[in-house]
């Protein structure tokens, strides 16, 4: 009755958007894709209604697994996936939609949807969508059919796997007793987490420092004056407030030119959790028992340490492997770190003795405005967001073989939100759509560190028959009157990550939504397509189409571009030491026993050129690690790197014939962007490139010299 009940609640909406305005909120109907929704349905009215629906859902998918359950508990499963997989894909897809577009909703409208109720709301759902992982009967058929001798293809075992391994790690395989112990360490870790945050949520606030004197603040951007403003009706003439949001502390690093201050904003940062601070939101006692915690879930679970429960889900596959790309990676990178921005700091009246952390960013970009002749509004100037998308969609048009277009008289949450349908080139319906969110407003949306996000609204699914859907959320400036929007350089790095990382779940072709897209990728390979579609920023002829300027509408100059290329390489050691630090000091913090403060005097000198400093206590405002999902995988953001610079590598050997490189992109289609997570992502890359991964090409393309044999991993 309840399973029959779920399926009756599978079917969305088939027609077309059509906006409807309720005196107490905004109806979105999500647009059909292609022909596989029957039903029309209303997705949100106001946030009551957000919440009941997807209370509702909630409620359809629990009850649905249980149904699963109770019928596989009473008699034997003959096949897996019929009796399991399939009614799980069609309890869950109501749910991972509606939920989706809850989180829409939050980054793009925040008035629709408020943090408050997203907030509420967003371990209930994330609860919800885990249950079916923590479900005893569903563990005991995946594990029948695994010992079964009956033939699997590679995504059916991918399925299979990826129930395998979370069952292991929410503890199905341990005795009762242990289970009891295992929801005592994570409900102890859990309110370890939400301490840790809330004392950094606190410190961060606290501070804040103004400025009265313009004088400090004449080569401010007119955008970063206006967000610094104490009175936003005159944000020209100040006094202008600085505090330690992501958004704020590095432009004003960049630009402040009073050593002093910046030495304050900067401290302030490094010292937050510590007892440099108010005693009272020190974190070091909560950070240590976050690490003893999951240290003692691994050894319940079996591994050896937190760290190697963590490879389970990797690409890398083990700890000794990080270890070593790591160290190779440093070899490499450690004597470009010295460079000659201090001679151009005392050149131009620096008179201490060392350049400091928090001398960093000023001097790097006064050195690129001196001697790259760089600055982001000399660039700014050549980047419409029109003529970038414009360029961005031709290259997708001749790399992956489709066609974007943009579908009009669609409801949105805003009226500068557009919706792109995605076609093959060959078919005349979608197989796929985007909402397309690009301008910044500040009494809307969500503003985090980076420029935007991708949300994977709907999975592809053959077994509902639902289409991919996404939505590109970002904070550009808005045009002003008939003045079209310009992006710096680095937005349009942004803009065509994003896109790649969408391009990903877009372009999936396969039959289940467990493993489509990016579901089930391993999170050290989940960034791959999106850094290689950054990595065609640094091809001339993309330059060219993406580029107009804003007088002449000339593409931009060749002396221009090589600027570009150089300044990709500028200080890239420095900034790859730093990651390659915070990654070694992530794992350690999940490997080693010692005290954190030990292990970063420990490790700070390996990576680092600069003295550390008594009032730097980093690890206890290391959100990423401690209340994010980035514990033991912070080296995943250089690893993905390294992986994109080898897969884009193919591209840049065939250069110069078109043929060829038409032919790579049909591959980079037919594995990275095909597979999703229905093949291991090192099977993936063997398929794409014929070899292991190497990290050649991402030292080749930082300007780093080759000091080590870079053999294959």
């Amino acid at each position: 009755m309840a399973l029959s009940f779920c399926r009756r609640q599978i079917c969305i909406n088939k027609t077309l958007l059509q906006p409807k305005r309720y005196q107490h909120g905004y109806i979105i109907l999500v647009p059909e894709i292609g022909e596989d929704l029957p039903e029309k349905k209303t997705i949100f009215q106001n946030n009551r209604t957000v919440e009941q629906r997807l209370q509702s859902k909630l409620w359809i998918s629990e009850a649905g697994v249980k149904a699963i359950e109770d019928v596989i508990t009473k008699k034997t499963c003959d096949d897996i996936f019929k009796e399991v997989f399939q009614p799980l894909e069609k309890v869950g897809t109501p749910l991972d939609m509606t939920w989706g577009l809850s989180k829409t909703l939050y980054l793009g409208n925040s008035t629709l949807m408020p943090t408050s109720s997203y907030m509420s709301i967003h371990d209930r759902a994330r609860r919800a969508r885990a249950s079916k992982f923590n479900n005893k009967a569903i563990y005991q058929a995946v594990k029948s059919e695994l010992e079964s001798d009956r033939e699997k293809n590679s995504e059916e075992m991918r399925i299979l796997q990826k129930f395998a391994v979370e069952a292991k790690l929410n503890g199905l395989n341990l005795n009762s007793n242990d289970q009891v112990l295992l929801t005592e360490y994570l409900k102890k870790l859990n309110n370890e987490r939400t301490i840790f945050k809330q004392k950094n949520e606190i410190s961060t606030k606290q501070f804040s420092h103004i400025i009265k004197d313009s004088s400090i603040v004449k080569e401010f951007p007119d955008i970063l004056l206006k967000s610094l403003s104490v009175d936003s009706n005159h944000p020209l003439n100040g006094p202008w407030r600085i505090t330690l949001s992501p958004h704020v502390y590095m432009p004003v690093m960049k630009y402040c030119p009073d050593r002093e201050i910046r030495w304050n904003i900067w401290q302030a940062l490094v010292s937050r959790g510590s007892t440099q601070r108010d005693r009272d939101l020190v974190t070091s006692v909560n950070l240590e028992e976050i690490r003893f915690v999951r240290n003692d879930i691994a050894k319940l679970l079996g591994y050896n340490c937190y760290a190697d429960m963590s490879m389970e889900t990797k690409m890398a596959g083990s700890l000794s492997k990080v270890q070593s790309v790591l160290h190779n990676l440093l070899e490499n990178a450690k004597p470009a770190q010295e460079d000659e921005l201090k001679n151009f700091a005392v050149d131009r009246g620096f008179s201490y003795e060392n350049l400091e952390l928090w001398d960093i960013p000023y001097w790097r970009r006064k050195q690129q405005k001196s001697e790259l002749d760089y600055t982001e509004d000399s660039f700014k100037e050549y980047f419409p967001l029109p003529k970038v998308l414009t360029g961005l969609f031709q290259l997708c048009e001749k790399l992956l073989n489709v066609v974007i277009k943009q579908r009009h008289n669609v409801s949105t949450w805003h009226k500068d939100v557009k919706f792109y349908d995605v076609f093959e080139s060959h078919s005349s319906a979608p197989v796929a759509g985007f909402y397309f969110d690009p301008y910044e407003r500040s009494e809307e949306k969500v503003r985090f560190q980076g420029h935007g996000w991708m949300v994977g609204i709907q999975n592809q699914s053959r077994i509902t028959n639902t289409k991919p859907l996404a939505a590109l959320i970002f904070n550009f400036e808005p045009p002003v009157g008939e003045k079209q929007s310009h992006l710096t350089f680095n937005e349009v790095k942004s803009l065509f990550h994003k896109f790649g990382h969408a391009m990903q779940h877009l372009l999936t072709r396969t039959n289940y939504s467990e493993v489509a897209g990016l579901s089930n990728v391993e999170w050290d390979a989940v960034e791959i397509s999106g850094h290689v579609f950054s990595h065609w920023l640094y091809n001339k002829n993309v330059i060219d189409s993406i580029s107009c300027h804003c007088h002449s509408e000339d593409t931009l100059p060749e002396q221009k571009f090589e600027t570009l290329l150089k300044i990709g390489k500028h200080m890239a050691g420095l900034d790859l030491c730093r990651e390659l630090y915070l990654s070694a000091l992530d794992l350690e913090l999940h490997t080693s026993k010692d005290f954190w403060l030990d292990i970063v005097k420990r490790l700070w000198p390996k990576y680092r050129c600069f003295n550390l400093h008594k009032i730097d206590s980093h690890p206890c405002s290391f959100t990423q690690i401690f209340t994010e999902e980035w514990g033991a995988a912070y080296y995943s953001h250089i690893w993905s790197r390294m992986i994109a610079a080898d897969v884009y590598s193919a591209f840049h050997e065939v250069q110069g014939d078109e043929q060829q490189v038409i032919d790579v992109g049909k591959r980079f289609r037919d594995t990275f962007l095909a597979f999703g997570g229905s093949v291991h992502p090192s099977k993936t890359f063997r398929e794409f490139r014929g070899r292991d991964p190497s990290p050649k090409a991402l030292l080749s393309s930082l300007g780093l010299k080759n000091r080590s044999n870079n053999k294959p991993i």
